[in-house]
């Protein structure tokens, strides 16, 4: 690997994008590292907002680019002495943020928590931590999920969005037959469809404004759907969803997937008295919620937070035996250097998800 490249996509403020060299990741003084040669990165509404605006919470820092990507897939380059749960060229899926496994969260196997979390694609503050988009990426060997065989490389990278999903239906203690809506027909909350019809859900509902983003969710999926009428109040809405599905109680979950303010307050109008709420999307930090609706019908509100232990195995558990329809999900794939017309198209909302292939020679 002396002589290997490592060509990257550099995010230095917003719309600010360059091609560049960065250090190749040494394995050197990290026996429970690999290295993954990258073949394809997904974009996340995550990295639109870095294009759009330079960041999220935290900013890209002037001096201080960061490479993109934390969806991604790829082949084992090199592995560390201490590794043996993958092997060189085995094909990849990596979960893209690794914890300190040390911390009062870890140890309660809540990993997901950690406040000493390594994750891809972060500008600090502290030290950039580089992400996918690139030609070699290094993490630990226990957060790469082989790829099964009758997969491609570009279906691997949705593993990751896959994990988000059912992270939030394991937080919403599901059970069979109960009925599901999802607010957000983006690629999180159509997972989400996909993971709760495999979690034994009665009813799933997928709502949008987006209608070809509904149309994959009823022709693709086969889920019942409902196009949100912004010339509505989220109260009319409410009403109009549950006389159209004929829920006369609501939802015994909802999965809010898009953290929209009128999303929010319409997901807590259409559930049931006792039910599950889940904030999966995230939005402002701040939004006005309805309290007093939520105390008087006593519902569980949970917060999710990416994914946690089990939730990627899970997700390969799925994929491996088909059950979630990965290619499908997949609109457009964009050549490396067009990284930045990838988010673009993100941005406009076009297609499902959309993927840039970072080394052409593997699928």
């Amino acid at each position: 690997m002396a002589t290997e490249k490592n060509q990257a996509c550099l995010l230095y403020g917003a719309g600010d994008a360059r091609f560049e060299e960065i250090a190749v990741p040494s394995l050197e003084d990290n026996p429970r590292d690999v290295l993954i040669r990258i073949a394809y990165t997904g974009v996340c509404g995550s990295d639109v907002h870095f294009w759009a605006h330079g960041g999220i919470n935290e900013m890209v820092r002037p001096g201080y680019p960061v490479t993109l990507g934390h969806e991604a897939s790829g082949v084992v380059a090199s592995v560390g002495s201490a590794v043996t749960n993958v092997k060189v060229g085995d094909r990849v899926a990596i979960e893209p943020g690794f914890p300190c496994c040390h911390c009062s969260f870890c140890l309660a196997g809540k990993y997901n928590l950690c406040p000493d979390m390594t994750f891809a694609a972060s500008p600090g503050p502290g030290d950039v931590v580089h992400g996918t988009l690139a030609t070699l990426f290094r993490l630990p060997g226990d957060f790469c999920y082989k790829v099964p065989d009758d997969l491609g490389l570009d279906e691997g990278v949705i593993f990751e969005p896959l994990a988000v999903a059912v992270h939030g239906l394991r937080l919403a203690k599901l059970k069979p037959g109960q009925d599901v809506i999802v607010l957000g027909a983006g690629p999180v909350g159509l997972l989400s469809c996909a993971v709760a019809r495999e979690f034994g859900a009665g009813r799933i509902i997928a709502v949008d404004l987006n209608e070809d983003r509904l149309a994959f969710a009823e022709n693709e999926l086969g889920m019942s759907t409902y196009k949100f009428n912004t010339a509505k109040s989220v109260e009319e809405n409410a009403a109009d969803l549950t006389a159209e599905q004929h829920l006369q109680e609501g939802a015994d979950v909802i999965v809010e997937a898009t953290g929209v303010a009128s999303c929010v307050q319409t997901g807590i109008e259409l559930i049931k008295r006792g039910g599950s709420y889940v904030q999966v999307g995230l939005g402002k930090k701040m939004v006005e919620f309805p309290l007093v609706v939520m105390s008087e019908k006593e519902i569980t509100v949970r917060g999710c937070f990416r994914y946690g232990p089990g939730d990627f195995a899970l997700a390969s558990n799925l994929v491996s035996r088909g059950k979630i329809p990965l290619k499908r999900f997949i609109s457009k794939v964009f050549p490396f250097r067009q990284a930045p017309d990838a988010w673009e198209a993100a941005r406009k909302g076009q297609g499902v998800k959309m993927l840039i292939q970072v080394d052409g020679s593997q699928t």
